[in-house]
């Protein structure tokens, strides 16, 4: 479903939400599997196709006032007279952001948006008074379970044939490794965190419901999602705002899974024993805390980290917990008293974590502006959703892919510390790359 073309950013935009039951929900859950933006983990979608309107960061999240420029857009869309004030409040806008914080990224706020959060199930339509009240006459196509006539969406024959080609071979990402080891050994950061590509071409198109329903079935734990050729499953949530509580669980630090119980435990508690591995993890969790202590009244990070287990790897974990402190430059909230930061807010104060950039933030950036010859576009960029109250979810966008057509790139990512391995460290790009490759290469 389009209603018209993208509004332009000073044209008014209105919103309207009704409850769904589950049989709609799961009608449109097909169908934006199919056709539309997908971010999706257990207990919680957020689904949705066609575009109301598209809010620019053009400096991305270095760019503090553009962030709030954008949260005022979002929070400018008024409720139309037929929405039901007991629903969720407001629209949600869906992105796919750059991992470079100077970046340029936009949020998306899709036309039509369904909702599963818990018990709540909703579908919100968004666009001109005209263009909601179409939308809201629409809904019941979805109680039909088949997705509207025209919407060029089908289910062909996935391909059958794949070629792989690594966009740098062994010797070359080795010799990337000792370089950054070498800047370490000089001083320049403490970490520094190296990508490398897979290209795959494929002998028929690449769909994005094949990918994402594999995603799901092999990575439950994991957020999948699926936005505009961005489709991955990322274990890592890197914030997440509700009301006042504010959540980071970091990850960094990681070891093979072999399948066998036993030797599953001892390469989980050699892991957990490991000082490298916890003194890289310790890292970033004291990047995360720091960055949100600005906008929190208390903070709980445990000292030990614990084990976070996926199909393939294991990774070392620490989950952040905090009470944002309302503060008075935010201006006042809907009970006149001050706001808290945003989920936008939030993101533009953790990322990129030193567990996708490195540590010092700046310093290693800047080593790999100037040395890194992977477009990484998306890949390690925030990826979510953010509501007009402020509230929102956003995980670091790894474990990916960018589809297009026949072709596909797919990226994973390794930590450069003291210690690190030229060796070691290719093992683990495999290792990390097996999670989209079991979905994308099926001959």
């Amino acid at each position: 479903m389009t209603l018209g073309p993208r509004t332009e950013p000073d044209e008014e935009l209105v919103f309207a939400a009704v409850a769904i039951d589950e049989p709609t929900f799961a009608a449109a859950r097909r169908y934006a599997m199919r056709a539309g933006r997908v971010v999706e983990r257990d207990g919680a979608s957020v689904l949705g196709w066609g575009d109301a309107a598209h809010i620019e960061l053009p400096l991305g999240l270095d760019d503090r006032s553009g962030v709030t420029a954008a949260s005022r857009r979002l929070a400018a869309i008024r409720p139309w007279r037929d929405t039901d004030a007991s629903l969720v409040p407001g629209p949600v806008a869906i992105g796919a952001l750059a991992f470079d914080p100077g970046g340029w990224s936009e949020l998306l706020v899709p036309a039509v948006q369904v909702v599963s959060r818990g018990d709540e199930l909703q579908a919100t339509a968004v666009g001109t008074p005209e263009q909601v009240e179409v939308a809201l006459g629409a809904f019941p196509f979805l109680a039909g379970a088949s997705p509207p006539t025209g919407s060029g969406v089908s289910d062909d024959e996935p391909p059958d044939r794949f070629e792989l080609r690594s966009v740098h071979g062994h010797d070359d990402f080795r010799v990337r490794v000792a370089r950054a080891l070498d800047a370490i050994h000089q001083g320049a950061f403490e970490k520094v965190v190296l990508v490398r590509e897979v290209a795959v071409d494929a002998n028929r198109p690449l769909r994005q419901h094949h990918l994402l329903e594999r995603l799901r079935a092999l990575h439950p734990s994991c957020c999948s999602f699926a936005i505009d050729g961005f489709v991955g499953a990322s274990p890592e949530l890197l914030v997440r705002r509700r009301g006042d509580e504010v959540v980071s669980q970091p990850l960094a630090g990681t070891v093979a899974r072999s399948g066998d119980p036993e030797e599953d435990r001892h390469l989980a508690a050699a892991l957990l024993a490991s000082e490298k591995e916890r003194a890289e993890h310790r890292i970033v969790v004291d990047a995360i805390v720091h960055a949100l202590a600005a906008h929190c009244s208390s903070l709980d990070a445990p000292t030990v980290p614990h084990l976070l287990a996926l199909r393939n790897v294991a990774h070392l974990a620490t989950r952040v917990t905090g009470t944002l402190r309302p503060s008075s430059d935010r201006g006042a909230g809907e009970t006149g008293a001050p706001a808290v930061a945003t989920a936008l807010d939030l993101l533009a104060a953790v990322h990129p974590t030193p567990a996708v950039g490195g540590s010092p933030r700046e310093a290693a950036l800047d080593y790999l502006r100037k040395t890194e010859d992977v477009e990484r576009g998306r890949f390690a960029g925030p990826v979510g959703w953010v509501r007009a109250d402020g509230d929102g979810e956003w995980w670091i966008g790894i474990r990916s892919a960018i589809i297009d057509g026949t072709r596909a790139r797919l990226f994973a990512g390794v930590g450069i510390v003291d210690g690190s391995d030229p060796a070691s460290e290719l093992a683990e790009t495999q290792l990390k790359l097996q999670a989209l490759l079991a979905v994308a290469v099926r001959p």
